[in-house]
């Protein structure tokens, strides 16, 4: 029988392990030893192989692979949660139905994903020693709901004193099966294509879709207390889609450094992935799954530590959940730095969690995520500059209340929609700033954007600059000195509105580019000065709205030069009408997020990725000075440093608190009550 309290504790703040358990190392588990382990290196939850492409315990579903290396003389699995159970730890089982072993395909063909010649998928054919062929599973097949999967999460539920289910690699994989190829066409009316880029576009998502809640209905009528816990993508998936059959959601950032250094993974992945969880309201915490290798190609070595610490501390300062992802058990891992790391990361954990128990963003400004580049540059920008920010979907536009908001950005390339144009201009109209990146495609949003109906789209330029103009000199704080920096790309051009100022304007190309390294003499600007806005800046009843018919992120994404950063900043800034309630002295690496608990205490998380990365040690930043302003300034008293101790200096400057924080070695929590 589940445990009555078992609606609750998931919701509770979860520090979990997972160990990913090798088949041949089986013998080597001691359940007691390894629990014990596991607790020592802070977990409250663990994660453990059940079922799926192996079964860890005695199976009597007949097409369930029996893991052949299970000790004889006990039932590993009962042992193992019995264990983790006496130590007051969760046991979540961790099952994988995407593939099974040949054996399995060769008594059911029927079962598995088939390519454009009707050929099976099989994973690590040229693998080298002594192992069975893998094959892909149809996502459509039985194996994944009737045959297989039902059969078995029903014989553990049944059998086990299981807390949670954890759902590994669920999603679609590209088959032209029979099965996939009837569905196709009860669906849609037409036959498969045979290019996928031609696929429906909702139809991976209906596939995993129909899987998962016949999954999810099943579990749910054998112990309707026991939750369900999905993946979730920061690109590909619908967040709510993912949420309606999953009673918690995790997201995974890996940090796959094996890519190599021109293609090393974004320092916001883990921030951004966890801020785009947290936008679900009254839901638990996202999860953020690390994995410990630079990449699965070497998995069984570990991430430098400092970038290792840098990555893990994104999440629980975004307000994730954080869940450790290791290649064995302690006694099998090679690499003995990374159990150093997640015991410390948890250590850290521990103090922090008790202040995040209730506490909620209290970001000043939004960004609209759009699955693009675009929005990655915001990102980026947003935390190079200490600009705390959430993460909202589109239709969350339209759902919430967005007057918790100073400035809300929307990226260009963002699909917009009438009721999404009707919910910004409320926005504005009440005293928002609203900052649009590009034009709109599909709704007038002229009026709101204060520029006049006829627009051109120019050609790409290189060789152009953006210039200040005099009433844009708040744009250039910061570069006074300068009255031009960098453009490149395309320019939306068009005329501003009677009533609109324009603050910011475009210097054209002086030459194309086989030329630009003449010399100076002919390097002189053929036109020093248009009338071409780049910055538009428009008073909507108590708001304003800013308008760059130009891309501000592409320049970010591409260039990284500090003047696009502070000009971002500076925008921000320029959209709130005066200086956002919280800010952080520059420093470069330095990321921020701020919550609010149900005291009204704040917590600013500061999370320190200086350096060139992947990071090789952690380098202190010095002198972190946090300013927050607040018309109750009676009400803030002191501020403490929640993970080192440390009670730290504050003063009063008219409005505003001034906290100075010595040094930030890698993760720190003001509590500033």
């Amino acid at each position: 029988m589940a445990d009555p309290k078992l609606d609750v504790w998931w919701k509770k703040n979860l520090r979990v392990i997972q160990p990913n358990l090798q088949v041949k190392d089986t013998g080597k588990i001691d359940p007691d030893r390894l629990a014990d382990q596991l607790l020592e290196m802070g977990a409250n939850t663990v994660v453990f192989n059940v079922g799926g492409i192996y079964a860890w315990y005695p199976t009597e579903v007949s097409s369930h692979t029996l893991n052949n290396y299970l000790p004889a003389n006990q039932d590993l699995l009962l042992n193992m949660i019995e264990a983790v159970h006496k130590r007051k730890m969760r046991f979540i089982a961790r099952f994988d139905f995407s593939k099974a072993e040949d054996s399995i395909y060769l008594r059911n063909p029927q079962w598995f994903v088939r390519d454009l010649n009707n050929k099976p998928q099989i994973i690590g054919s040229h693998r080298p020693g002594n192992w069975s062929l893998l094959m892909s599973t149809c996502i459509n097949g039985t194996y994944r709901t009737d045959e297989v999967a039902i059969p078995v999460i029903n014989e553990v539920i049944s059998k086990y004193p299981i807390d949670g289910i954890f759902l590994n690699n669920p999603g679609y994989i590209p088959c032209y099966c029979d099965t996939c190829k009837r569905k196709y066409v009860a669906l849609y009316g037409e036959e498969l294509p045979a290019e996928k880029k031609l696929f429906h576009p909702e139809w991976a998502t209906k596939c995993m879709e129909d899987n998962i809640d016949r999954l999810y209905s099943e579990i749910k009528q054998k112990n309707a207390d026991m939750p369900l816990i999905l993946y979730y993508n920061l690109y590909r998936d619908s967040l709510y889609d993912r949420a309606k059959t999953a009673d918690m959601l995790c997201t995974e950032p890996q940090d796959i450094l094996s890519l190599g250094s021109k293609n090393i993974p974004e320092f916001w992945k883990p921030a951004l992935s966890t801020k785009l969880g947290r936008s679900l309201e009254n839901y638990p915490h996202p999860f953020g799954i690390v994995h410990s290798s630079p990449g699965m190609d070497w998995r069984h070595t570990g991430l430098p530590p400092a970038e290792y610490q840098f990555w893990l501390c994104q999440i629980p300062a975004n307000g994730g959940q954080i869940w450790h992802s290791l290649t064995g058990i302690p006694d099998t891992i090679h690499d003995k730095r990374i159990l150093e790391v997640v015991t410390q990361h948890n250590d850290m954990v521990k103090k922090v969690a008790p202040f995040m128990e209730k506490a909620e963003s209290n970001n000043e400004v939004a960004l609209v995520w759009n699955a693009a580049p675009s929005g990655e540059g915001w990102a980026d920008g947003l935390l190079e500059r200490q600009i705390s920010f959430d993460v909202l979907l589109p239709e969350q536009l339209e759902q919430r209340d967005l007057g918790k908001y100073r400035a809300i950005v929307i990226p260009e390339n963002l699909q917009w929609t009438e009721s999404m144009l009707k919910a910004l201009n409320s926005y504005t109209s009440k005293g928002g700033g609203l900052i649009v990146e590009g034009l709109p495609e599909d709704v007038g949003a002229y009026d709101l954007l204060g520029i006049e109906p006829e627009t051109h789209k120019g050609e790409e330029l290189t060789a152009s600059y953006l210039r200040f103009e005099k009433n844009g000199k708040s744009l250039q704080k910061g570069l006074e000195k300068t009255e031009l920096i960098a453009h490149r790309g395309n320019v939306v051009y068009c005329k501003p509105q009677v009533g609109s100022e324009t603050l910011a304007t475009l210097v054209p190309p002086f030459s194309p580019l086989e030329s630009v390294g003449a010399p100076p003499e002919r390097a002189s600007l053929a036109v020093e000065k248009t009338d071409i806005p780049l910055v538009i800046h428009r008073k909507n009843g108590d708001g304003r709205v800013i308008f760059l018919p130009f891309s501000l992120s592409m320049l970010i994404n591409e260039f990284r030069l500090n003047e696009h950063y502070i000009l971002l900043d500076n925008i921000v800034e320029y959209a709130v009408g005066t200086s956002l309630s919280i800010k952080v002295n520059h420093a470069p690496g330095l990321q921020v997020s701020v919550f609010k608990q149900d005291n009204g205490n704040l917590l600013i998380h500061l999370v320190n990725g200086a350096g060139r990365r992947p990071l090789t040690r952690n380098l202190p930043i010095h002198n972190v000075e946090v300013k927050v302003r607040s018309s109750d300034l009676k009400a803030l008293t002191s501020a403490d440093a929640v993970i080192s101790g440390e009670n730290l200096h504050v003063e009063k400057e008219d409005d505003t608190l001034v906290i100075q924080l010595p040094i930030l070695t890698i993760w720190e929590v003001l509590s500033i009550s």
